[in-house]
Formats: C-alpha cells, structure tokens, sequence
C-alpha cells in the first residue's frame, strides 16, 4: 500500500492493543516496577477537547519510555463517576444518573483509546461502582471505629481507647480534636454507663465524627457545597445563592494530620508552587490562647488564639465571627436589629470571599464590653465577617497598632490605637515590628522573646491561658445532601449512631422516585421506601463527597478485582506507590491533601506500607483556544473582512473555529451555521477571502473555539496529534493552541514514512552498513531524546526527532542499522506508526513495547579532525584542523611550524603555547 494513511494503520493497532491487552500489567515481576498516573477524570456529557489530553499524552510517553527501558509499568485509567452535573441532569430530565455516567464513559472511553494510550484496561475503576464503593465506605468506617493517640503519634482503633477508659477513665488521655467536645469521667462511673452514654463518650475521639458545622448550604440544589465549589457567593455549578448554615454533618479528623502533613511535603518531588499552597492551607502557627471575661457576664468568657501575645496590652477591643455561639446572648437590646442585620448578611458570603476581600471594612458593635486580663480596661467585642467560626476560637483580640486589617477597622470605626513596642511607627499604618523594647506592665523594658515567655508564663499561672500550636487548616466536612454518592455506612438506634457491619457491605444507593430534597426538607435519599438497617434502623441520608473516591482510587487499581480486601497485601507491597502523578494544580488543597491525609491513615493502621500515596506530581499546563472572530457592521447582516473592519462600525462576534482555516471564513459553512446568517453578506478581502480576527481564551463552548481531537484525528491521524500537543511547547505552561500547525506534524510523519517506502512506495530497508554521518545523527537523536524524556521536556524531543529525520533524508538514508533503532526513539511519541514500521522490520506484530531503549554509543559522535581557534595573547587569528586524536605535544608543535607569529605578531617569541583540548590554542608572546 503506497503512501502514510494514518487512520486505518491507527485503528489497526489499537484492535490489536485491546485483543492482545498488549499493556497489561503483572502484579509480580523480576523487572523494577514504575507506576504513572493520570488524575483520572470526571466524564461529562462534552466529552475531551484538544486541552484534556495534553497530560495524558505526557504521561503515556513516559509509561512507554519507561517499558523501553525494561520496567514492569502500571498505567491504569478510570472514572471519577459520582458528581453534581449528572445528578442536576437527572433533576431536570427524571433519567438516573447512573445512565448518563454510563453514556459519558462509554464517549471518554472511546476518545482515549483513539488517541492510543497504552492503558491497563484491565484495571478500569468506577468510583459509583458498588463493587468499589465498599471500599470507600470500608476505610469510612475504619476512620469512624479509629482515635488519634498524640501520645504514640498515629491512628489507633477505638479497642485501645476503650481500654484506656476501662483502667483509668478519661484521665490522661492525649487524643487528637476538641477537648471541650468531651467529657471527664472514672473508671467506675464508664463501667456503669449505658451502651449510649459509652457511644456518647466516644463520639468525640473519633477520626470521623458528626458535629453542628458552619456549611455552605445551597438551597436552590438542596446541598452542601464545599469552598471550592463556592464562587463569589455563589454556587460554581448553576450561580445560585449560597448562604452559611449551622447544620450537623459528618467531619473526618484531617486536622490530626496537619503537622505530618506537613513534614511529608519535604519528602516529595512536587513543585515548589504547589507544596506551597498546602503550607499554607494547613497554615501552621506558634502562639497563645488567651481567655477574656465580660463584664456584666459572669459566665461567658471568649477564649482568642493569639500568634502575637506580647501586644496583648495593645488589643483594644475584641471581633467575633458573626456565628459565634456568644454573639446573640452577648448583643444588647440596643444593637440587637444592627447585629442581627450583619449576621443575616454575612450568611450569604462563603468562607473564601470573606477570607478574600481584604478592601471592604464591615463589622457591628454588639454593645458588649471584654475585659484585657493584663491592663484591667473595658474594651468593646464587635462582630465581623473577616473572623470566621471555624478558624482558632471564631475569636480574635485586635491588636491595631501592629495588624493593618485591625487598623484599618479601628480607624473607620474610630476605636483606640495603642503603641506597644517603642520601635512601632504607626503614624500612618500598623506595624508589627519585632524590634525593640515592650512599653507596658510585665513587660516594659523587655525584647519580643522574653515578652512571650513572660506573659505565657503569667497565663498559665493565672489559669487564663496557655501556649499553643494552631492550624489554619479545619477538619473536612464529610457529607453532601445529595442522590448522587457514596452512601455513608451509618444507621440510628435510639437517636445514636452505629457503622454499618462490613459484612453488609456495599450499602448500595436505593431507587428512589425523584432525585430533589424531599418536601420536608431531607436529602433525597429520604425518598427511598423501606430503606433501613435489619429492616428497623434509620440509614444516614447524606451522601460522601465527590472527593471520598478518589482519595484511594490509585490503590484499588494495583489490586482492582480483589472481592476479599481494597488492595491485596502482595500487590501493594509490590507497587508500594505512585512513582509519576499527572494532573491539574488546581488539586493542590482538595484532592492531593484528602489523598494524603487517607494515605497517611491507612498506614498507621498498617494497611499499606509506602511513607506517601505520590512521590513525583507533574502539573501540566492548560492548552488556551485560539478564538476567532468576524466583524458585523452595525445595523446589518454584513461581515467585513478583518483588514477592513476600520473602515466601519462593527460588533465582533466569535465565530466556530471549525468552519475557519488559516484564519480564513469558510462563508458557505457560515451561514449554514446557524440560521440568523443565512443571508449573511460579505465584504471580503482583495483576493476574495474573509479574514477572521483572533484572540487566545480559554477553550469554552460560549467562544466556539473548542476543538474536537476526534475531527483532528480523522484529518491527521491520532500519532500527528500526539506528536503536535508535545510540540507546542513546555509541557507546564499554557500554551495557545492553533489547529494550523498540525499539517506541520503530519508532514514531518510522512517524510520518516518515506526513508522506509521510498517515494512513497514498496518498504524497501536495507540491511547495508551504515556510513558514520548516518550513525552520527541516530546517535545524537538517542541521546537527546533519552535526556529529555528524563526531564520530562517533550517539545524539545520532537524538535530532535524533526531535525534527525531531515538529516537522514538528506543523507538518503534506508538503512536496518539505522532506521531500526529510530523507530523505537520515536515509538512512545507515536505508537501507530512506529508499531506498523515495527512489523515490517521483521518484528511480531505488535511487540515494540518489548523491544529496548537503544544504546548510546559516545564513539559515533567523535569527528574525525576537529577545527581549533588559534588566539594570540587572547584575539583568534587563525582557524586550524587537527587529527581528533592529537594530542597537545603536537598541536603545539604543528601551530610554532606554521607562520601564524611571522604574520601576526611581527616575528616575536611564544613565551607559552596553551592547548585547550577539542577547544581552542592561545598563543602568548
């Protein structure tokens, strides 16, 4: 068959890749092991455009190269199958969602096996299969049955705990979490407590536990929504309101993690951006909590934490978070509407746009007044919405002269301003210098160091405070209120919760008859008819989140069909970890810290043995849609020319990139378009085209710049578009994408297919030996190539592969010796190709991914002669070639024989020839 046709060579290979399930991974190998990763995706009813594949071709090189290299390689792909657009679908049409997400899967699956990715296919997981959902709630239950022991650092099971309370009560124990949430009691009075009153007593130890929690409650979607997915007060999916609400939900215990959390970040290849954003997530901080009194309230005290105790004689009135449990018996008759008014509209605003918005000053005096336990000065308690409930105490001492946002709010609403350190200059801003000496009481005359020791010390003594580390970082919340999930394991028994009995998992979602909260207000699982425990127990009706899947999935797929345990021991200890992980930075404070924080768990209760679930995290970057417009003249259905738009006054309009070629308006396919174009009028340019404008955005259907891979596909073949996403530049940054530089790629694949079918024609390699500047070129091509894959620079290796096949071509090179070696280079860029020109070499069909790296041979690349640079005292004078075997004795000797001193340096003597070796000789006179 003359010629390259990329599709039936394509769809050829890949009937054979799943018939032969060609990359098919042993869960026990004598090979080392590598383990790549993709962030497996979210399949939504649009399927992938251009921008989704980038890493996936990224990481499927990788996994191909590493084969090459004689590794036993795990690349598994599935589906993150739970999730909110499926369940709004079934909302409005009444379809379940199971059958949308079946559809949707059934398109990505398709999409990726025509791009040849050299997936497991074996090992496919549905995060909203049964069969993996019992796993999900398994390690649920294994957080809701664990404590965490701050003596021993790590998870336990609760046996150890109630052990504990058998022998000495509640006394000593050090367990992660709120000790306010729990109570004291003997070893006589736990053995005397009823069943519930023991599961009371627990509750509160648990790593997951339920709890009245501050949410974002989006009533248009009946849901809890995570900060994430909160936007501007408003929800992501559909803009509804989204307000603040006290509502019990269930809480896994992430922050017992938080300090590990921490310290693992050092031990990882991660981008330095990214381990970042999760220091400060987590947000560790050294400091105090101090308790102030009330007056006139004998029995309300406002703890605050404190980074900065040694202002406290600066703080000169209190905020509390508007949802602080003290706000409403704290607030005067007096400012009873103001307070309440801010409280009503401070519910609309989420976490992070409170957290975010550091320009507007709000707040309301609640009337009250606290006491500062060190100046003995009434000082005014205000609300405001930059304090928030579930950060430190939901209470802080401000401390203007050395906080700008305490400042700011003192000066507007006119509240004093107290230096406290004499090196403060505070004139026009706050400043929180460190330098100097302290002004007030205790501790006048000190530095910031003795300061803290001191007034720590008076805390403790006095019974009001203490030292303390701080989390920014807050417990997860656990639930959503929502069809379209993980069921939590959890039924009620007198008002009580129990876990589910593992023998009894999955606890598969019920059918129910409409997928919206119930007209009571409950979840929709309360729609479910007889849906109990043991036919008699109240089932939990919230649903898990849309990350509880994917926090484990990369162990499910080492072991996937495993019915008797979530990964089998042997697997585990086998694959240990993921040694690539490709995905989204946008993961950095959801997933990636969920995934660790399980990771972490599962391993103190010695279920898996690897210190983290992902050693090496690669952010690809986002390839941006190259918009294009057409200009309509105002008033008219005429569209004028880009060149000529100047010349009018003209709306611009996006316009499908699809019907544009070389920035050139295919007007018939315009106006067929859509129907108000049908009488489209052109003004064109001199040679008859319409010239469209451009402008790079985000892909988006609302710019109808999305690109389809499937069209790009069946014009240039699946290999040409792998090829040409590496090529568009460095693989983590953003890169505009333009559908023109394709026919440049597939060019370049024709051009190799032909040093194998010259003109075109019949394959025709030779088994001749190879002249040197053939050997040369390959040479160079196995080393960059290797080099830059190691570095994960893919542009640059498709450059060297373009430049190594015109070097061959102009050498007219057909030759075994050559072209054998060269395919397997090229193999892990463009699988189809390089399988086909595989067999035809000789090889079984389809075994290149057994085939090995080339090895790099030095010697091919040594020139025969080499040219040196002769300087005279520092300035090159001469060009001379010598042997590449001379050696400095005699290219001295053969540079004084020459008249280079006669000529240049008017007869005077060498005091000394330098010879720098394949560089360069400097003679100096």
């Amino acid at each position: 068959m003359p010629g390259y046709y990329p599709q039936d060579i394509e769809k050829k290979w890949q009937a054979h890749w799943k018939d032969q399930q060609t990359f098919k991974a042993d869960n026990a190998a004598d090979k080392p092991k590598y383990y790549v990763l993709d962030m497996f995706p979210y399949p939504s009813g649009a399927g992938l455009h251009v921008g989704h594949p980038l890493g996936y071709i990224a990481s499927d090189i990788v996994a191909r190269y590493k084969r090459l290299q004689g590794f036993n390689v795990l690349h598994p792909m599935g589906f993150d199958s739970f999730g909110l657009p499926a369940e709004q679908y079934a909302i409005q049409t009444g379809q379940h969602p199971a059958i949308t997400t079946e559809q949707n899967i059934s398109t990505y699956i398709k999409q990726l096996s025509a791009l040849g990715f050299s997936y497991d296919w074996s090992r496919e997981v549905r995060t909203s299969d049964p069969s993996y959902y019992k796993w999900t709630q398994w390690i649920f239950l294994k957080l809701f049955n664990s404590w965490y022991n701050l003596d021993t650092d790590r998870a336990e099971p609760l046996k150890t705990l109630l052990e504990k309370f058998e022998q000495n009560g509640s006394e000593g124990i050090r367990a992660a979490g709120d000790e306010e949430e729990r109570h004291s009691f003997t070893a006589g009075q736990w053995k005397m407590f009823t069943e519930k009153q023991k599961l009371q007593a627990v509750h509160p130890y648990r790593l997951a536990y339920q709890q009245d929690t501050y949410v974002n409650w989006c009533p248009a979607l009946g849901t809890v929504l995570s900060n994430d997915e909160v936007k501007d007060g408003l929800s992501e999916r559909g803009g509804f309101p989204v307000e603040r609400r006290l509502m019990p939900q269930w809480n896994l215990r992430i922050t017992a993690y938080a300090d590990r959390l921490l310290q693992g970040l050092d031990t990882l290849d991660w981008p330095d951006a990214v381990k970042e954003m999760q220091r400060n997530w987590i947000g560790k901080s050294i400091g105090a909590e101090v308790t102030f009194a009330v007056q006139g309230h004998e029995q309300a005290q406002i703890k605050v934490y404190t980074t900065r105790v040694d202002t406290i004689y600066g703080a000169t009135f209190l905020v509390l978070a508007p949802e602080h449990e003290l706000v409403k018996e704290l607030t005067t008759p007096e400012q009873q509407q103001a307070v309440q008014d801010y409280v009503e509209a401070t519910k609309r605003r989420s976490e992070r746009d409170r957290m975010a918005d550091t320009k507007t000053v709000s707040g309301a005096f609640t009337g009250a007044y606290a006491i500062n336990p060190f100046t003995q000065e009434p000082i005014q308690i205000w609300i405001a919405d930059y304090v928030l409930a579930g950060y430190g105490t939901g209470a802080v001492m401000a401390v203007p002269s050395g906080d700008q946002r305490d400042y700011v709010f003192a000066k507007h609403f006119q509240l004093p301003i107290v230096q406290v350190v004499d090196q403060q200059q505070i004139d026009e801003q706050a400043d929180p210098t460190k330098e100097g000496t302290y002004l007030h009481g205790l501790i006048q005359g000190q530095n910031y160091k003795q300061a803290t020791q001191t007034l720590i010390q008076e805390l403790e003594q006095r019974g009001i405070g203490k030292g303390k580390t701080n989390f920014r970082l807050r417990d997860a919340i656990f639930g959503r209120q929502r069809y379209w999930g993980e069921p939590i394991p959890i039924y009620y028994k007198d008002g009580t919760a129990y876990g589910v009995a593992e023998a009894d998992l999955p606890l598969v979602l019920p059918e129910i008859d409409e997928y919206k909260p119930t007209e009571t207000g409950e979840p929709p699982l309360g729609r479910a008819k007889d849906w109990k425990y043991q036919g008699q127990y109240e089932y939990e009706l919230s649903t898990m989140p849309g990350w509880a899947g994917s926090s484990w999935y990369y162990l499910r797929y080492m072991d996937p069909q495993n019915a008797e345990r979530f990964v089998g021991q042997e697997a585990e200890q086998y694959w240990q970890q993921v040694d690539l992980y490709m995905g989204g930075a946008e993961h950095a404070t959801g997933h990636l810290l969920y995934s660790r924080f399980w990771h972490l768990f599962l391993k103190d209760l010695g279920l898996v043995t690897a210190p983290e679930p992902f050693q090496k995290l690669i952010n690809q970057g986002m390839i941006l849609g190259r918009s294009n417009f057409v200009y309509r003249i105002n008033g008219t259905n005429t569209f004028v020319t880009a060149s000529k738009k100047a010349d009018h006054q003209t709306t611009a309009l996006h316009v499908d990139v699809n019907i544009v070629e070389n920035d050139v308006l295919d007007v018939e396919a315009f106006r067929n378009w859509r129907e108000e174009y049908s009488n489209a009028e052109f003004i064109l340019e001199d040679n008859g085209t319409y010239v469209v404008g451009v402008e790079v955005e985000k892909m988006s259907k609302s710019k109808y710049n999305v690109v389809n891979p499937d069209t790009l596909i069946e014009k240039f073949g699946a290999d040409a578009l792998r090829l040409y996403e590496m090529f568009l530049g460095p693989l983590e940054q953003f890169k505009p994408w333009n559908t023109n530089g394709m026919s440049g790629v597939a060019g370049f694949l024709k051009k190799l297919w032909r040093l194998y079918h010259p003109q075109d024609g019949d394959f025709a390699v030779t088994d001749e030996a190879a002249k040197p500047a053939e050997l040369k070129a390959l040479h160079k091509a196995i080393r960059k190539v290797e080099e830059d894959i190691e570095k994960f620079s893919f542009n640059t290796t498709v450059s060297a592969l373009m430049i190594t096949v015109n070097e061959l071509t102009a050498l007219d090179t057909h030759k075994r010796a050559v072209l054998e070696p060269l395919v397997v280079l090229l193999s892990p860029y463009a699988p189809h190709l390089s399988e086909e020109l595989w067999q035809k070499l000789g090889h079984a069909p389809g075994s290149i991914s057994q085939a090995a790296y080339p090895e790099f041979r030095e010697e091919y690349l040594m020139e025969d002669t080499v040219n040196y640079p002769v300087a005279i005292n520092g300035k090159v004078r001469e060009q001379l070639q010598f042997p590449a075997t001379a050696t400095p004795q005699e290219i001295e000797a053969a540079v004084r024989a020459t008249d280079i001193l006669a000529r240049f340096a008017e007869g005077k003597e060498a005091k000394k020839v330098i010879v720098v070796p394949g560089r360069m000789v400097n003679i100096v006179v």
